[in-house]
């Protein structure tokens, strides 16, 4: 039976942005990246991190419990022509069990808000080389037009995690990474952390302050975040195919009412949308953690 995160995969890894380029100059910059490096993707998802750091390393290690996340992946690094990544299936809570190398460094998209926040660092720390380090991933986008969630309300019920006055689930979303939750992602994924991540609302400050005070507590306890915010215009298509990348709304919850949704969706879009686009703020954050000099 396909699971939410299963049947979200391959719009997650066709319609979800790609982060902006000044986060890779940021971790070439912190993590001396030249080609020569170790890096582990936890929570990868379809690859939204692990594409873009391939050529800025010698191997990347991409890590994923859900086969579908993993697949499209793959298939994506074939077409890009970057076979120096390995795709792996395990969750954040068996590091050890991976039998990696020394890892330089470790990304890790919204799904992190899914894993255990204490454990995971700590057995980073037995993988990271010595000037290693964690780099948090998030994004936070101003919500979508009302339409949306009554749409979807209207199909899924007026209860859905994702519908008017609903109250919402943890952090997002599926974390659309890793998280040692169901098969799917960084569990990255329950609301939305459509992992790569991308939470309806305003940047999440209290998720950032949570990643800074778990890492602050760790072994990695020199933590500095760095955020970039731009502006983002948006397809009618492109809005249908990321409701469909969101484990709150994948096409698995919709059975053979798929396409219907898809169509009253695009109907009430075009006319709520003058130009046929929707353009929103989305707000990426990543916080670096490394160990204190010494």
């Amino acid at each position: 039976m396909s699971t939410p995160y299963a049947s979200a995969a391959p719009y997650y890894a066709r319609y979800r942005p790609p982060y902006p380029a000044e986060l890779y100059a940021l971790l070439v910059d912190r993590f001396a990246l030249d080609g020569s490096q170790t890096v582990l993707d936890l929570g990868a998802g379809p690859g939204t991190l692990s594409l873009p750091l391939a050529p800025l390393a010698e191997h990347v290690y991409a890590v994923d419990p859900e086969p579908a996340m993993l697949a499209e992946g793959c298939g994506l690094a074939e077409e890009g022509g970057h076979g120096n990544i390995s795709w792996l299936r395990g969750d954040a809570a068996g590091i050890g069990r991976l039998c990696l190398p020394r890892i330089d460094l470790c990304v890790i998209g919204g799904a992190f808000h899914h894993m255990d926040r204490v454990r995971v660092p700590a057995d980073l720390d037995a993988v990271l080389a010595p000037r290693g380090g964690i780099a948090v991933v998030t994004s936070a986008a101003a919500a979508w037009p009302a339409v949306v969630d009554e749409v979807r309300a209207r199909f899924l019920g007026p209860g859905h995690p994702a519908a008017p006055g609903a109250v919402p689930g943890p952090a997002g979303g599926r974390a659309d990474g890793l998280a040692g939750g169901p098969a799917g992602g960084l569990a990255d994924g329950a609301a939305d952390v459509d992992g790569a991540a991308d939470v309806d609302g305003a940047a999440d400050t209290d998720e950032l302050r949570d990643t800074e005070d778990h890492l602050a507590k760790s072994a990695f306890s020199r933590v500095e975040t760095t955020t970039w915010e731009r502006s983002v215009r948006y397809t009618v298509d492109q809005v249908v195919g990321l409701q469909f990348s969101r484990t709150c709304s994948s096409p698995a919850l919709f059975g053979d009412r798929k396409d219907a949704f898809a169509a009253e969706l695009r109907q009430a879009l075009l006319d709520h949308c003058a130009d046929g686009t929707c353009t929103r703020t989305v707000t990426v954050a990543a916080t670096v953690a490394t160990r204190p000099r010494r």
